[in-house]
């Protein structure tokens, strides 16, 4: 089943975000179907805030080594694209595509001065036109996750700005739709029922089960950065039992 089969099943697809050859390793040795990247976290690897303040070889670098480590399908977040050009955005993805990645996120929303703000729908959606338009012209066959930062914003109305948002995009060649910060049952299934295209939500603290997820129609469930956070969360609880208890016991 190729990736883009992945999204049309009955149950979502569980995708795991990683952020280095190891935890994509462990995740496909528990039996995942597919990888994503974490932008938020390969930043944190380095030392950046999330928001496109690594540089794209920085993040080819971590890329290439996961791609050349795993068995499973790899799709990237790619932020905003790594540029404000659509024929250097393709140029980006189709250096990716080349070293077998099979999917890109790309996101409605830029950090400018380390505030994030969404990009105007219209203007987006032509954004997103120009580089469907590119990728078929290169016959680059990879699938467009389109992610909208309506609710992780949180945009006032923000079920009629995500469909508004959805339509135009969809309309534009996005291949699935993300949603961050989605998390209650009526919005999901209102965004849900409101497009054609497989729809992708984020862990959250109030985020329903996997089966309501599938009983409401979503297709792809992603991790964000949290299980990078819950691993550090360990460490730090770990580091701190070896310094109180003047021991390594907490380790083993």
């Amino acid at each position: 089943m190729n990736f883009r089969d992945l999204h049309h099943q009955n149950s979502p697809l569980i995708l795991c975000n990683a952020w280095d050859v190891a935890s994509a390793n462990i995740a496909e040795e528990l039996g995942f179907k597919a990888i994503g990247t974490s932008s938020a976290a390969i930043a944190s690897v380095l030392g950046y805030p999330d928001g496109e303040s690594i540089s794209f070889s920085e993040l080819r670098h971590f890329v290439e080594r996961i791609v050349k480590n795993i068995n499973l399908p790899l799709t990237v977040d790619i932020e905003s694209g790594f540029s404000d050009d659509p024929l250097s955005v393709v140029k980006n993805i189709k250096l990716l595509a080349d070293m077998g990645v099979v999917g890109v996120n790309i996101e409605d929303s830029v950090v400018k001065a380390e505030e994030r703000k969404l990009v105007n729908a219209e203007t987006f959606s032509k954004t997103i036109s120009k580089i469907r338009e590119q990728l078929e012209h290169h016959q680059i066959d990879i699938f467009l996750n389109v992610r909208t930062d309506v609710f992780l914003l949180g945009q006032s109305n923000p079920v009629n700005e995500t469909n508004k948002r959805v339509d135009l995009y969809s309309n534009a060649g996005a291949d699935g739709i993300f949603i961050p910060c989605i998390e209650k049952e009526d919005d999901i299934e209102k965004v849900v029922s409101n497009t054609r295209l497989p729809v992708n939500v984020m862990c959250m603290p109030n985020l329903p089960s996997f089966k309501r997820l599938q009983e409401l129609g979503v297709k792809r469930v992603s991790m964000g950065n949290f299980l990078f956070e819950h691993m550090y969360t360990g460490f730090k609880d770990t580091l701190k039992a070896v310094s109180d208890n003047e021991s390594f016991a907490s380790v083993f």
